[in-house]
């Protein structure tokens, strides 16, 4: 079993990105600048959102931070968002979900501009990236492709499983690993799929995606599987500090055994969402992906 350890390709990402941007600087053009729209005080968007400030520094980007309290309005969030769509010093932005229930985030999503959409959610980038055409893909999945990727695991003609069917993980997930440069074979399950266990039983990468902590067991996974964990759900513990902690899709105990690659949960997908983020800003700054 080969543990797929996304922290560390993160790294080798970020300093090649590093590298990029230095020579986009001595060539006497600004770094790329990425923003960030935060509503409300979230703990978890709080983090990512630092986080995210966080990994703009270390590459040399720009990064700015917008704030808004629980209570602001959604014509005053889109008219900020619309400010930002013209704002030519920023390559792309981003506004941080989950949103306060009295604003439309679809609304929001589709008020960004497709060429800024460094998240990938706008329907544009979602219907580019179905077609094949170049696109702003969601992190997550720019992420998880990024690590088989890297790891050289063989995907042509293998059966791919994906649990969950999220438009920000599972469908565009499965569009990218059904395209020509993957070739998987692709199956996309869900709380509803009948005989389940065997269904996952089947599949050559398996990738959990339906935000249940320790959903996926040892009985579903066939031996030498690659197994992908997204799940990352904080559950009550007594053996932390904090007195919780952070379970991915796949209870690992069982599963890491009979595989042939894992991601472990934390340290696998999530470092790889953060730094895709980055990957998209680069793109944006460079004009690559709507010429």
């Amino acid at each position: 079993m080969i543990l797929i350890d996304g922290k560390k390709i993160s790294t080798e990402i970020k300093n090649e990105i590093a590298i990029e941007v230095k020579k986009i600087v001595e060539n006497g053009n600004r770094p790329p600048h990425l923003a960030a729209v935060l509503v409300g005080h979230d703990g978890g968007s709080e983090t990512y959102v630092a986080y995210k400030i966080k990994d703009c520094e270390a590459v040399g980007f720009k990064s700015s931070l917008v704030r808004f309290d629980d209570d602001v309005t959604e014509e005053e969030l889109l008219n900020k968002v619309e400010e930002l769509n013209n704002d030519e010093s920023l390559d792309g932005f981003i506004v941080q979900l989950p949103l306060p229930k009295h604003i439309s985030e679809q609304k929001v999503i589709e008020a960004i501009n497709p060429k800024k959409d460094v998240d990938g959610f706008h329907p544009v980038n979602v219907g580019r990236t179905v077609i094949g055409l170049p696109s702003f893909v969601s992190a997550t999945p720019y992420g998880i492709v990024e690590l088989i990727k890297r790891y050289n695991i063989e995907t042509s003609g293998k059966n791919c499983v994906i649990v969950g069917r999220s438009n920000i993980v599972g469908r565009p997930l499965s569009v990218l690993m059904s395209q020509k440069a993957i070739n998987a074979t692709v199956t996309v399950a869900h709380s509803r799929t009948k005989n389940l266990e065997e269904v996952c039983k089947n599949a050559d990468i398996l990738i959990a995606a339906i935000g249940s902590p320790e959903f996926v067991k040892g009985n579903m996974v066939k031996e030498g599987a690659v197994v992908i964990d997204v799940g990352t759900s904080r559950v009550k513990s007594d053996l932390t500090k904090s007195g919780f902690k952070l379970k991915g899709d796949v209870l690992f105990e069982e599963v890491a055994d009979k595989c042939s690659y894992i991601t472990p949960v934390p340290g696998g997908v999530g470092p790889m969402t953060r730094v895709s983020l980055l990957q998209n800003t680069l793109l944006a700054a460079r004009k690559e992906i709507f010429k």
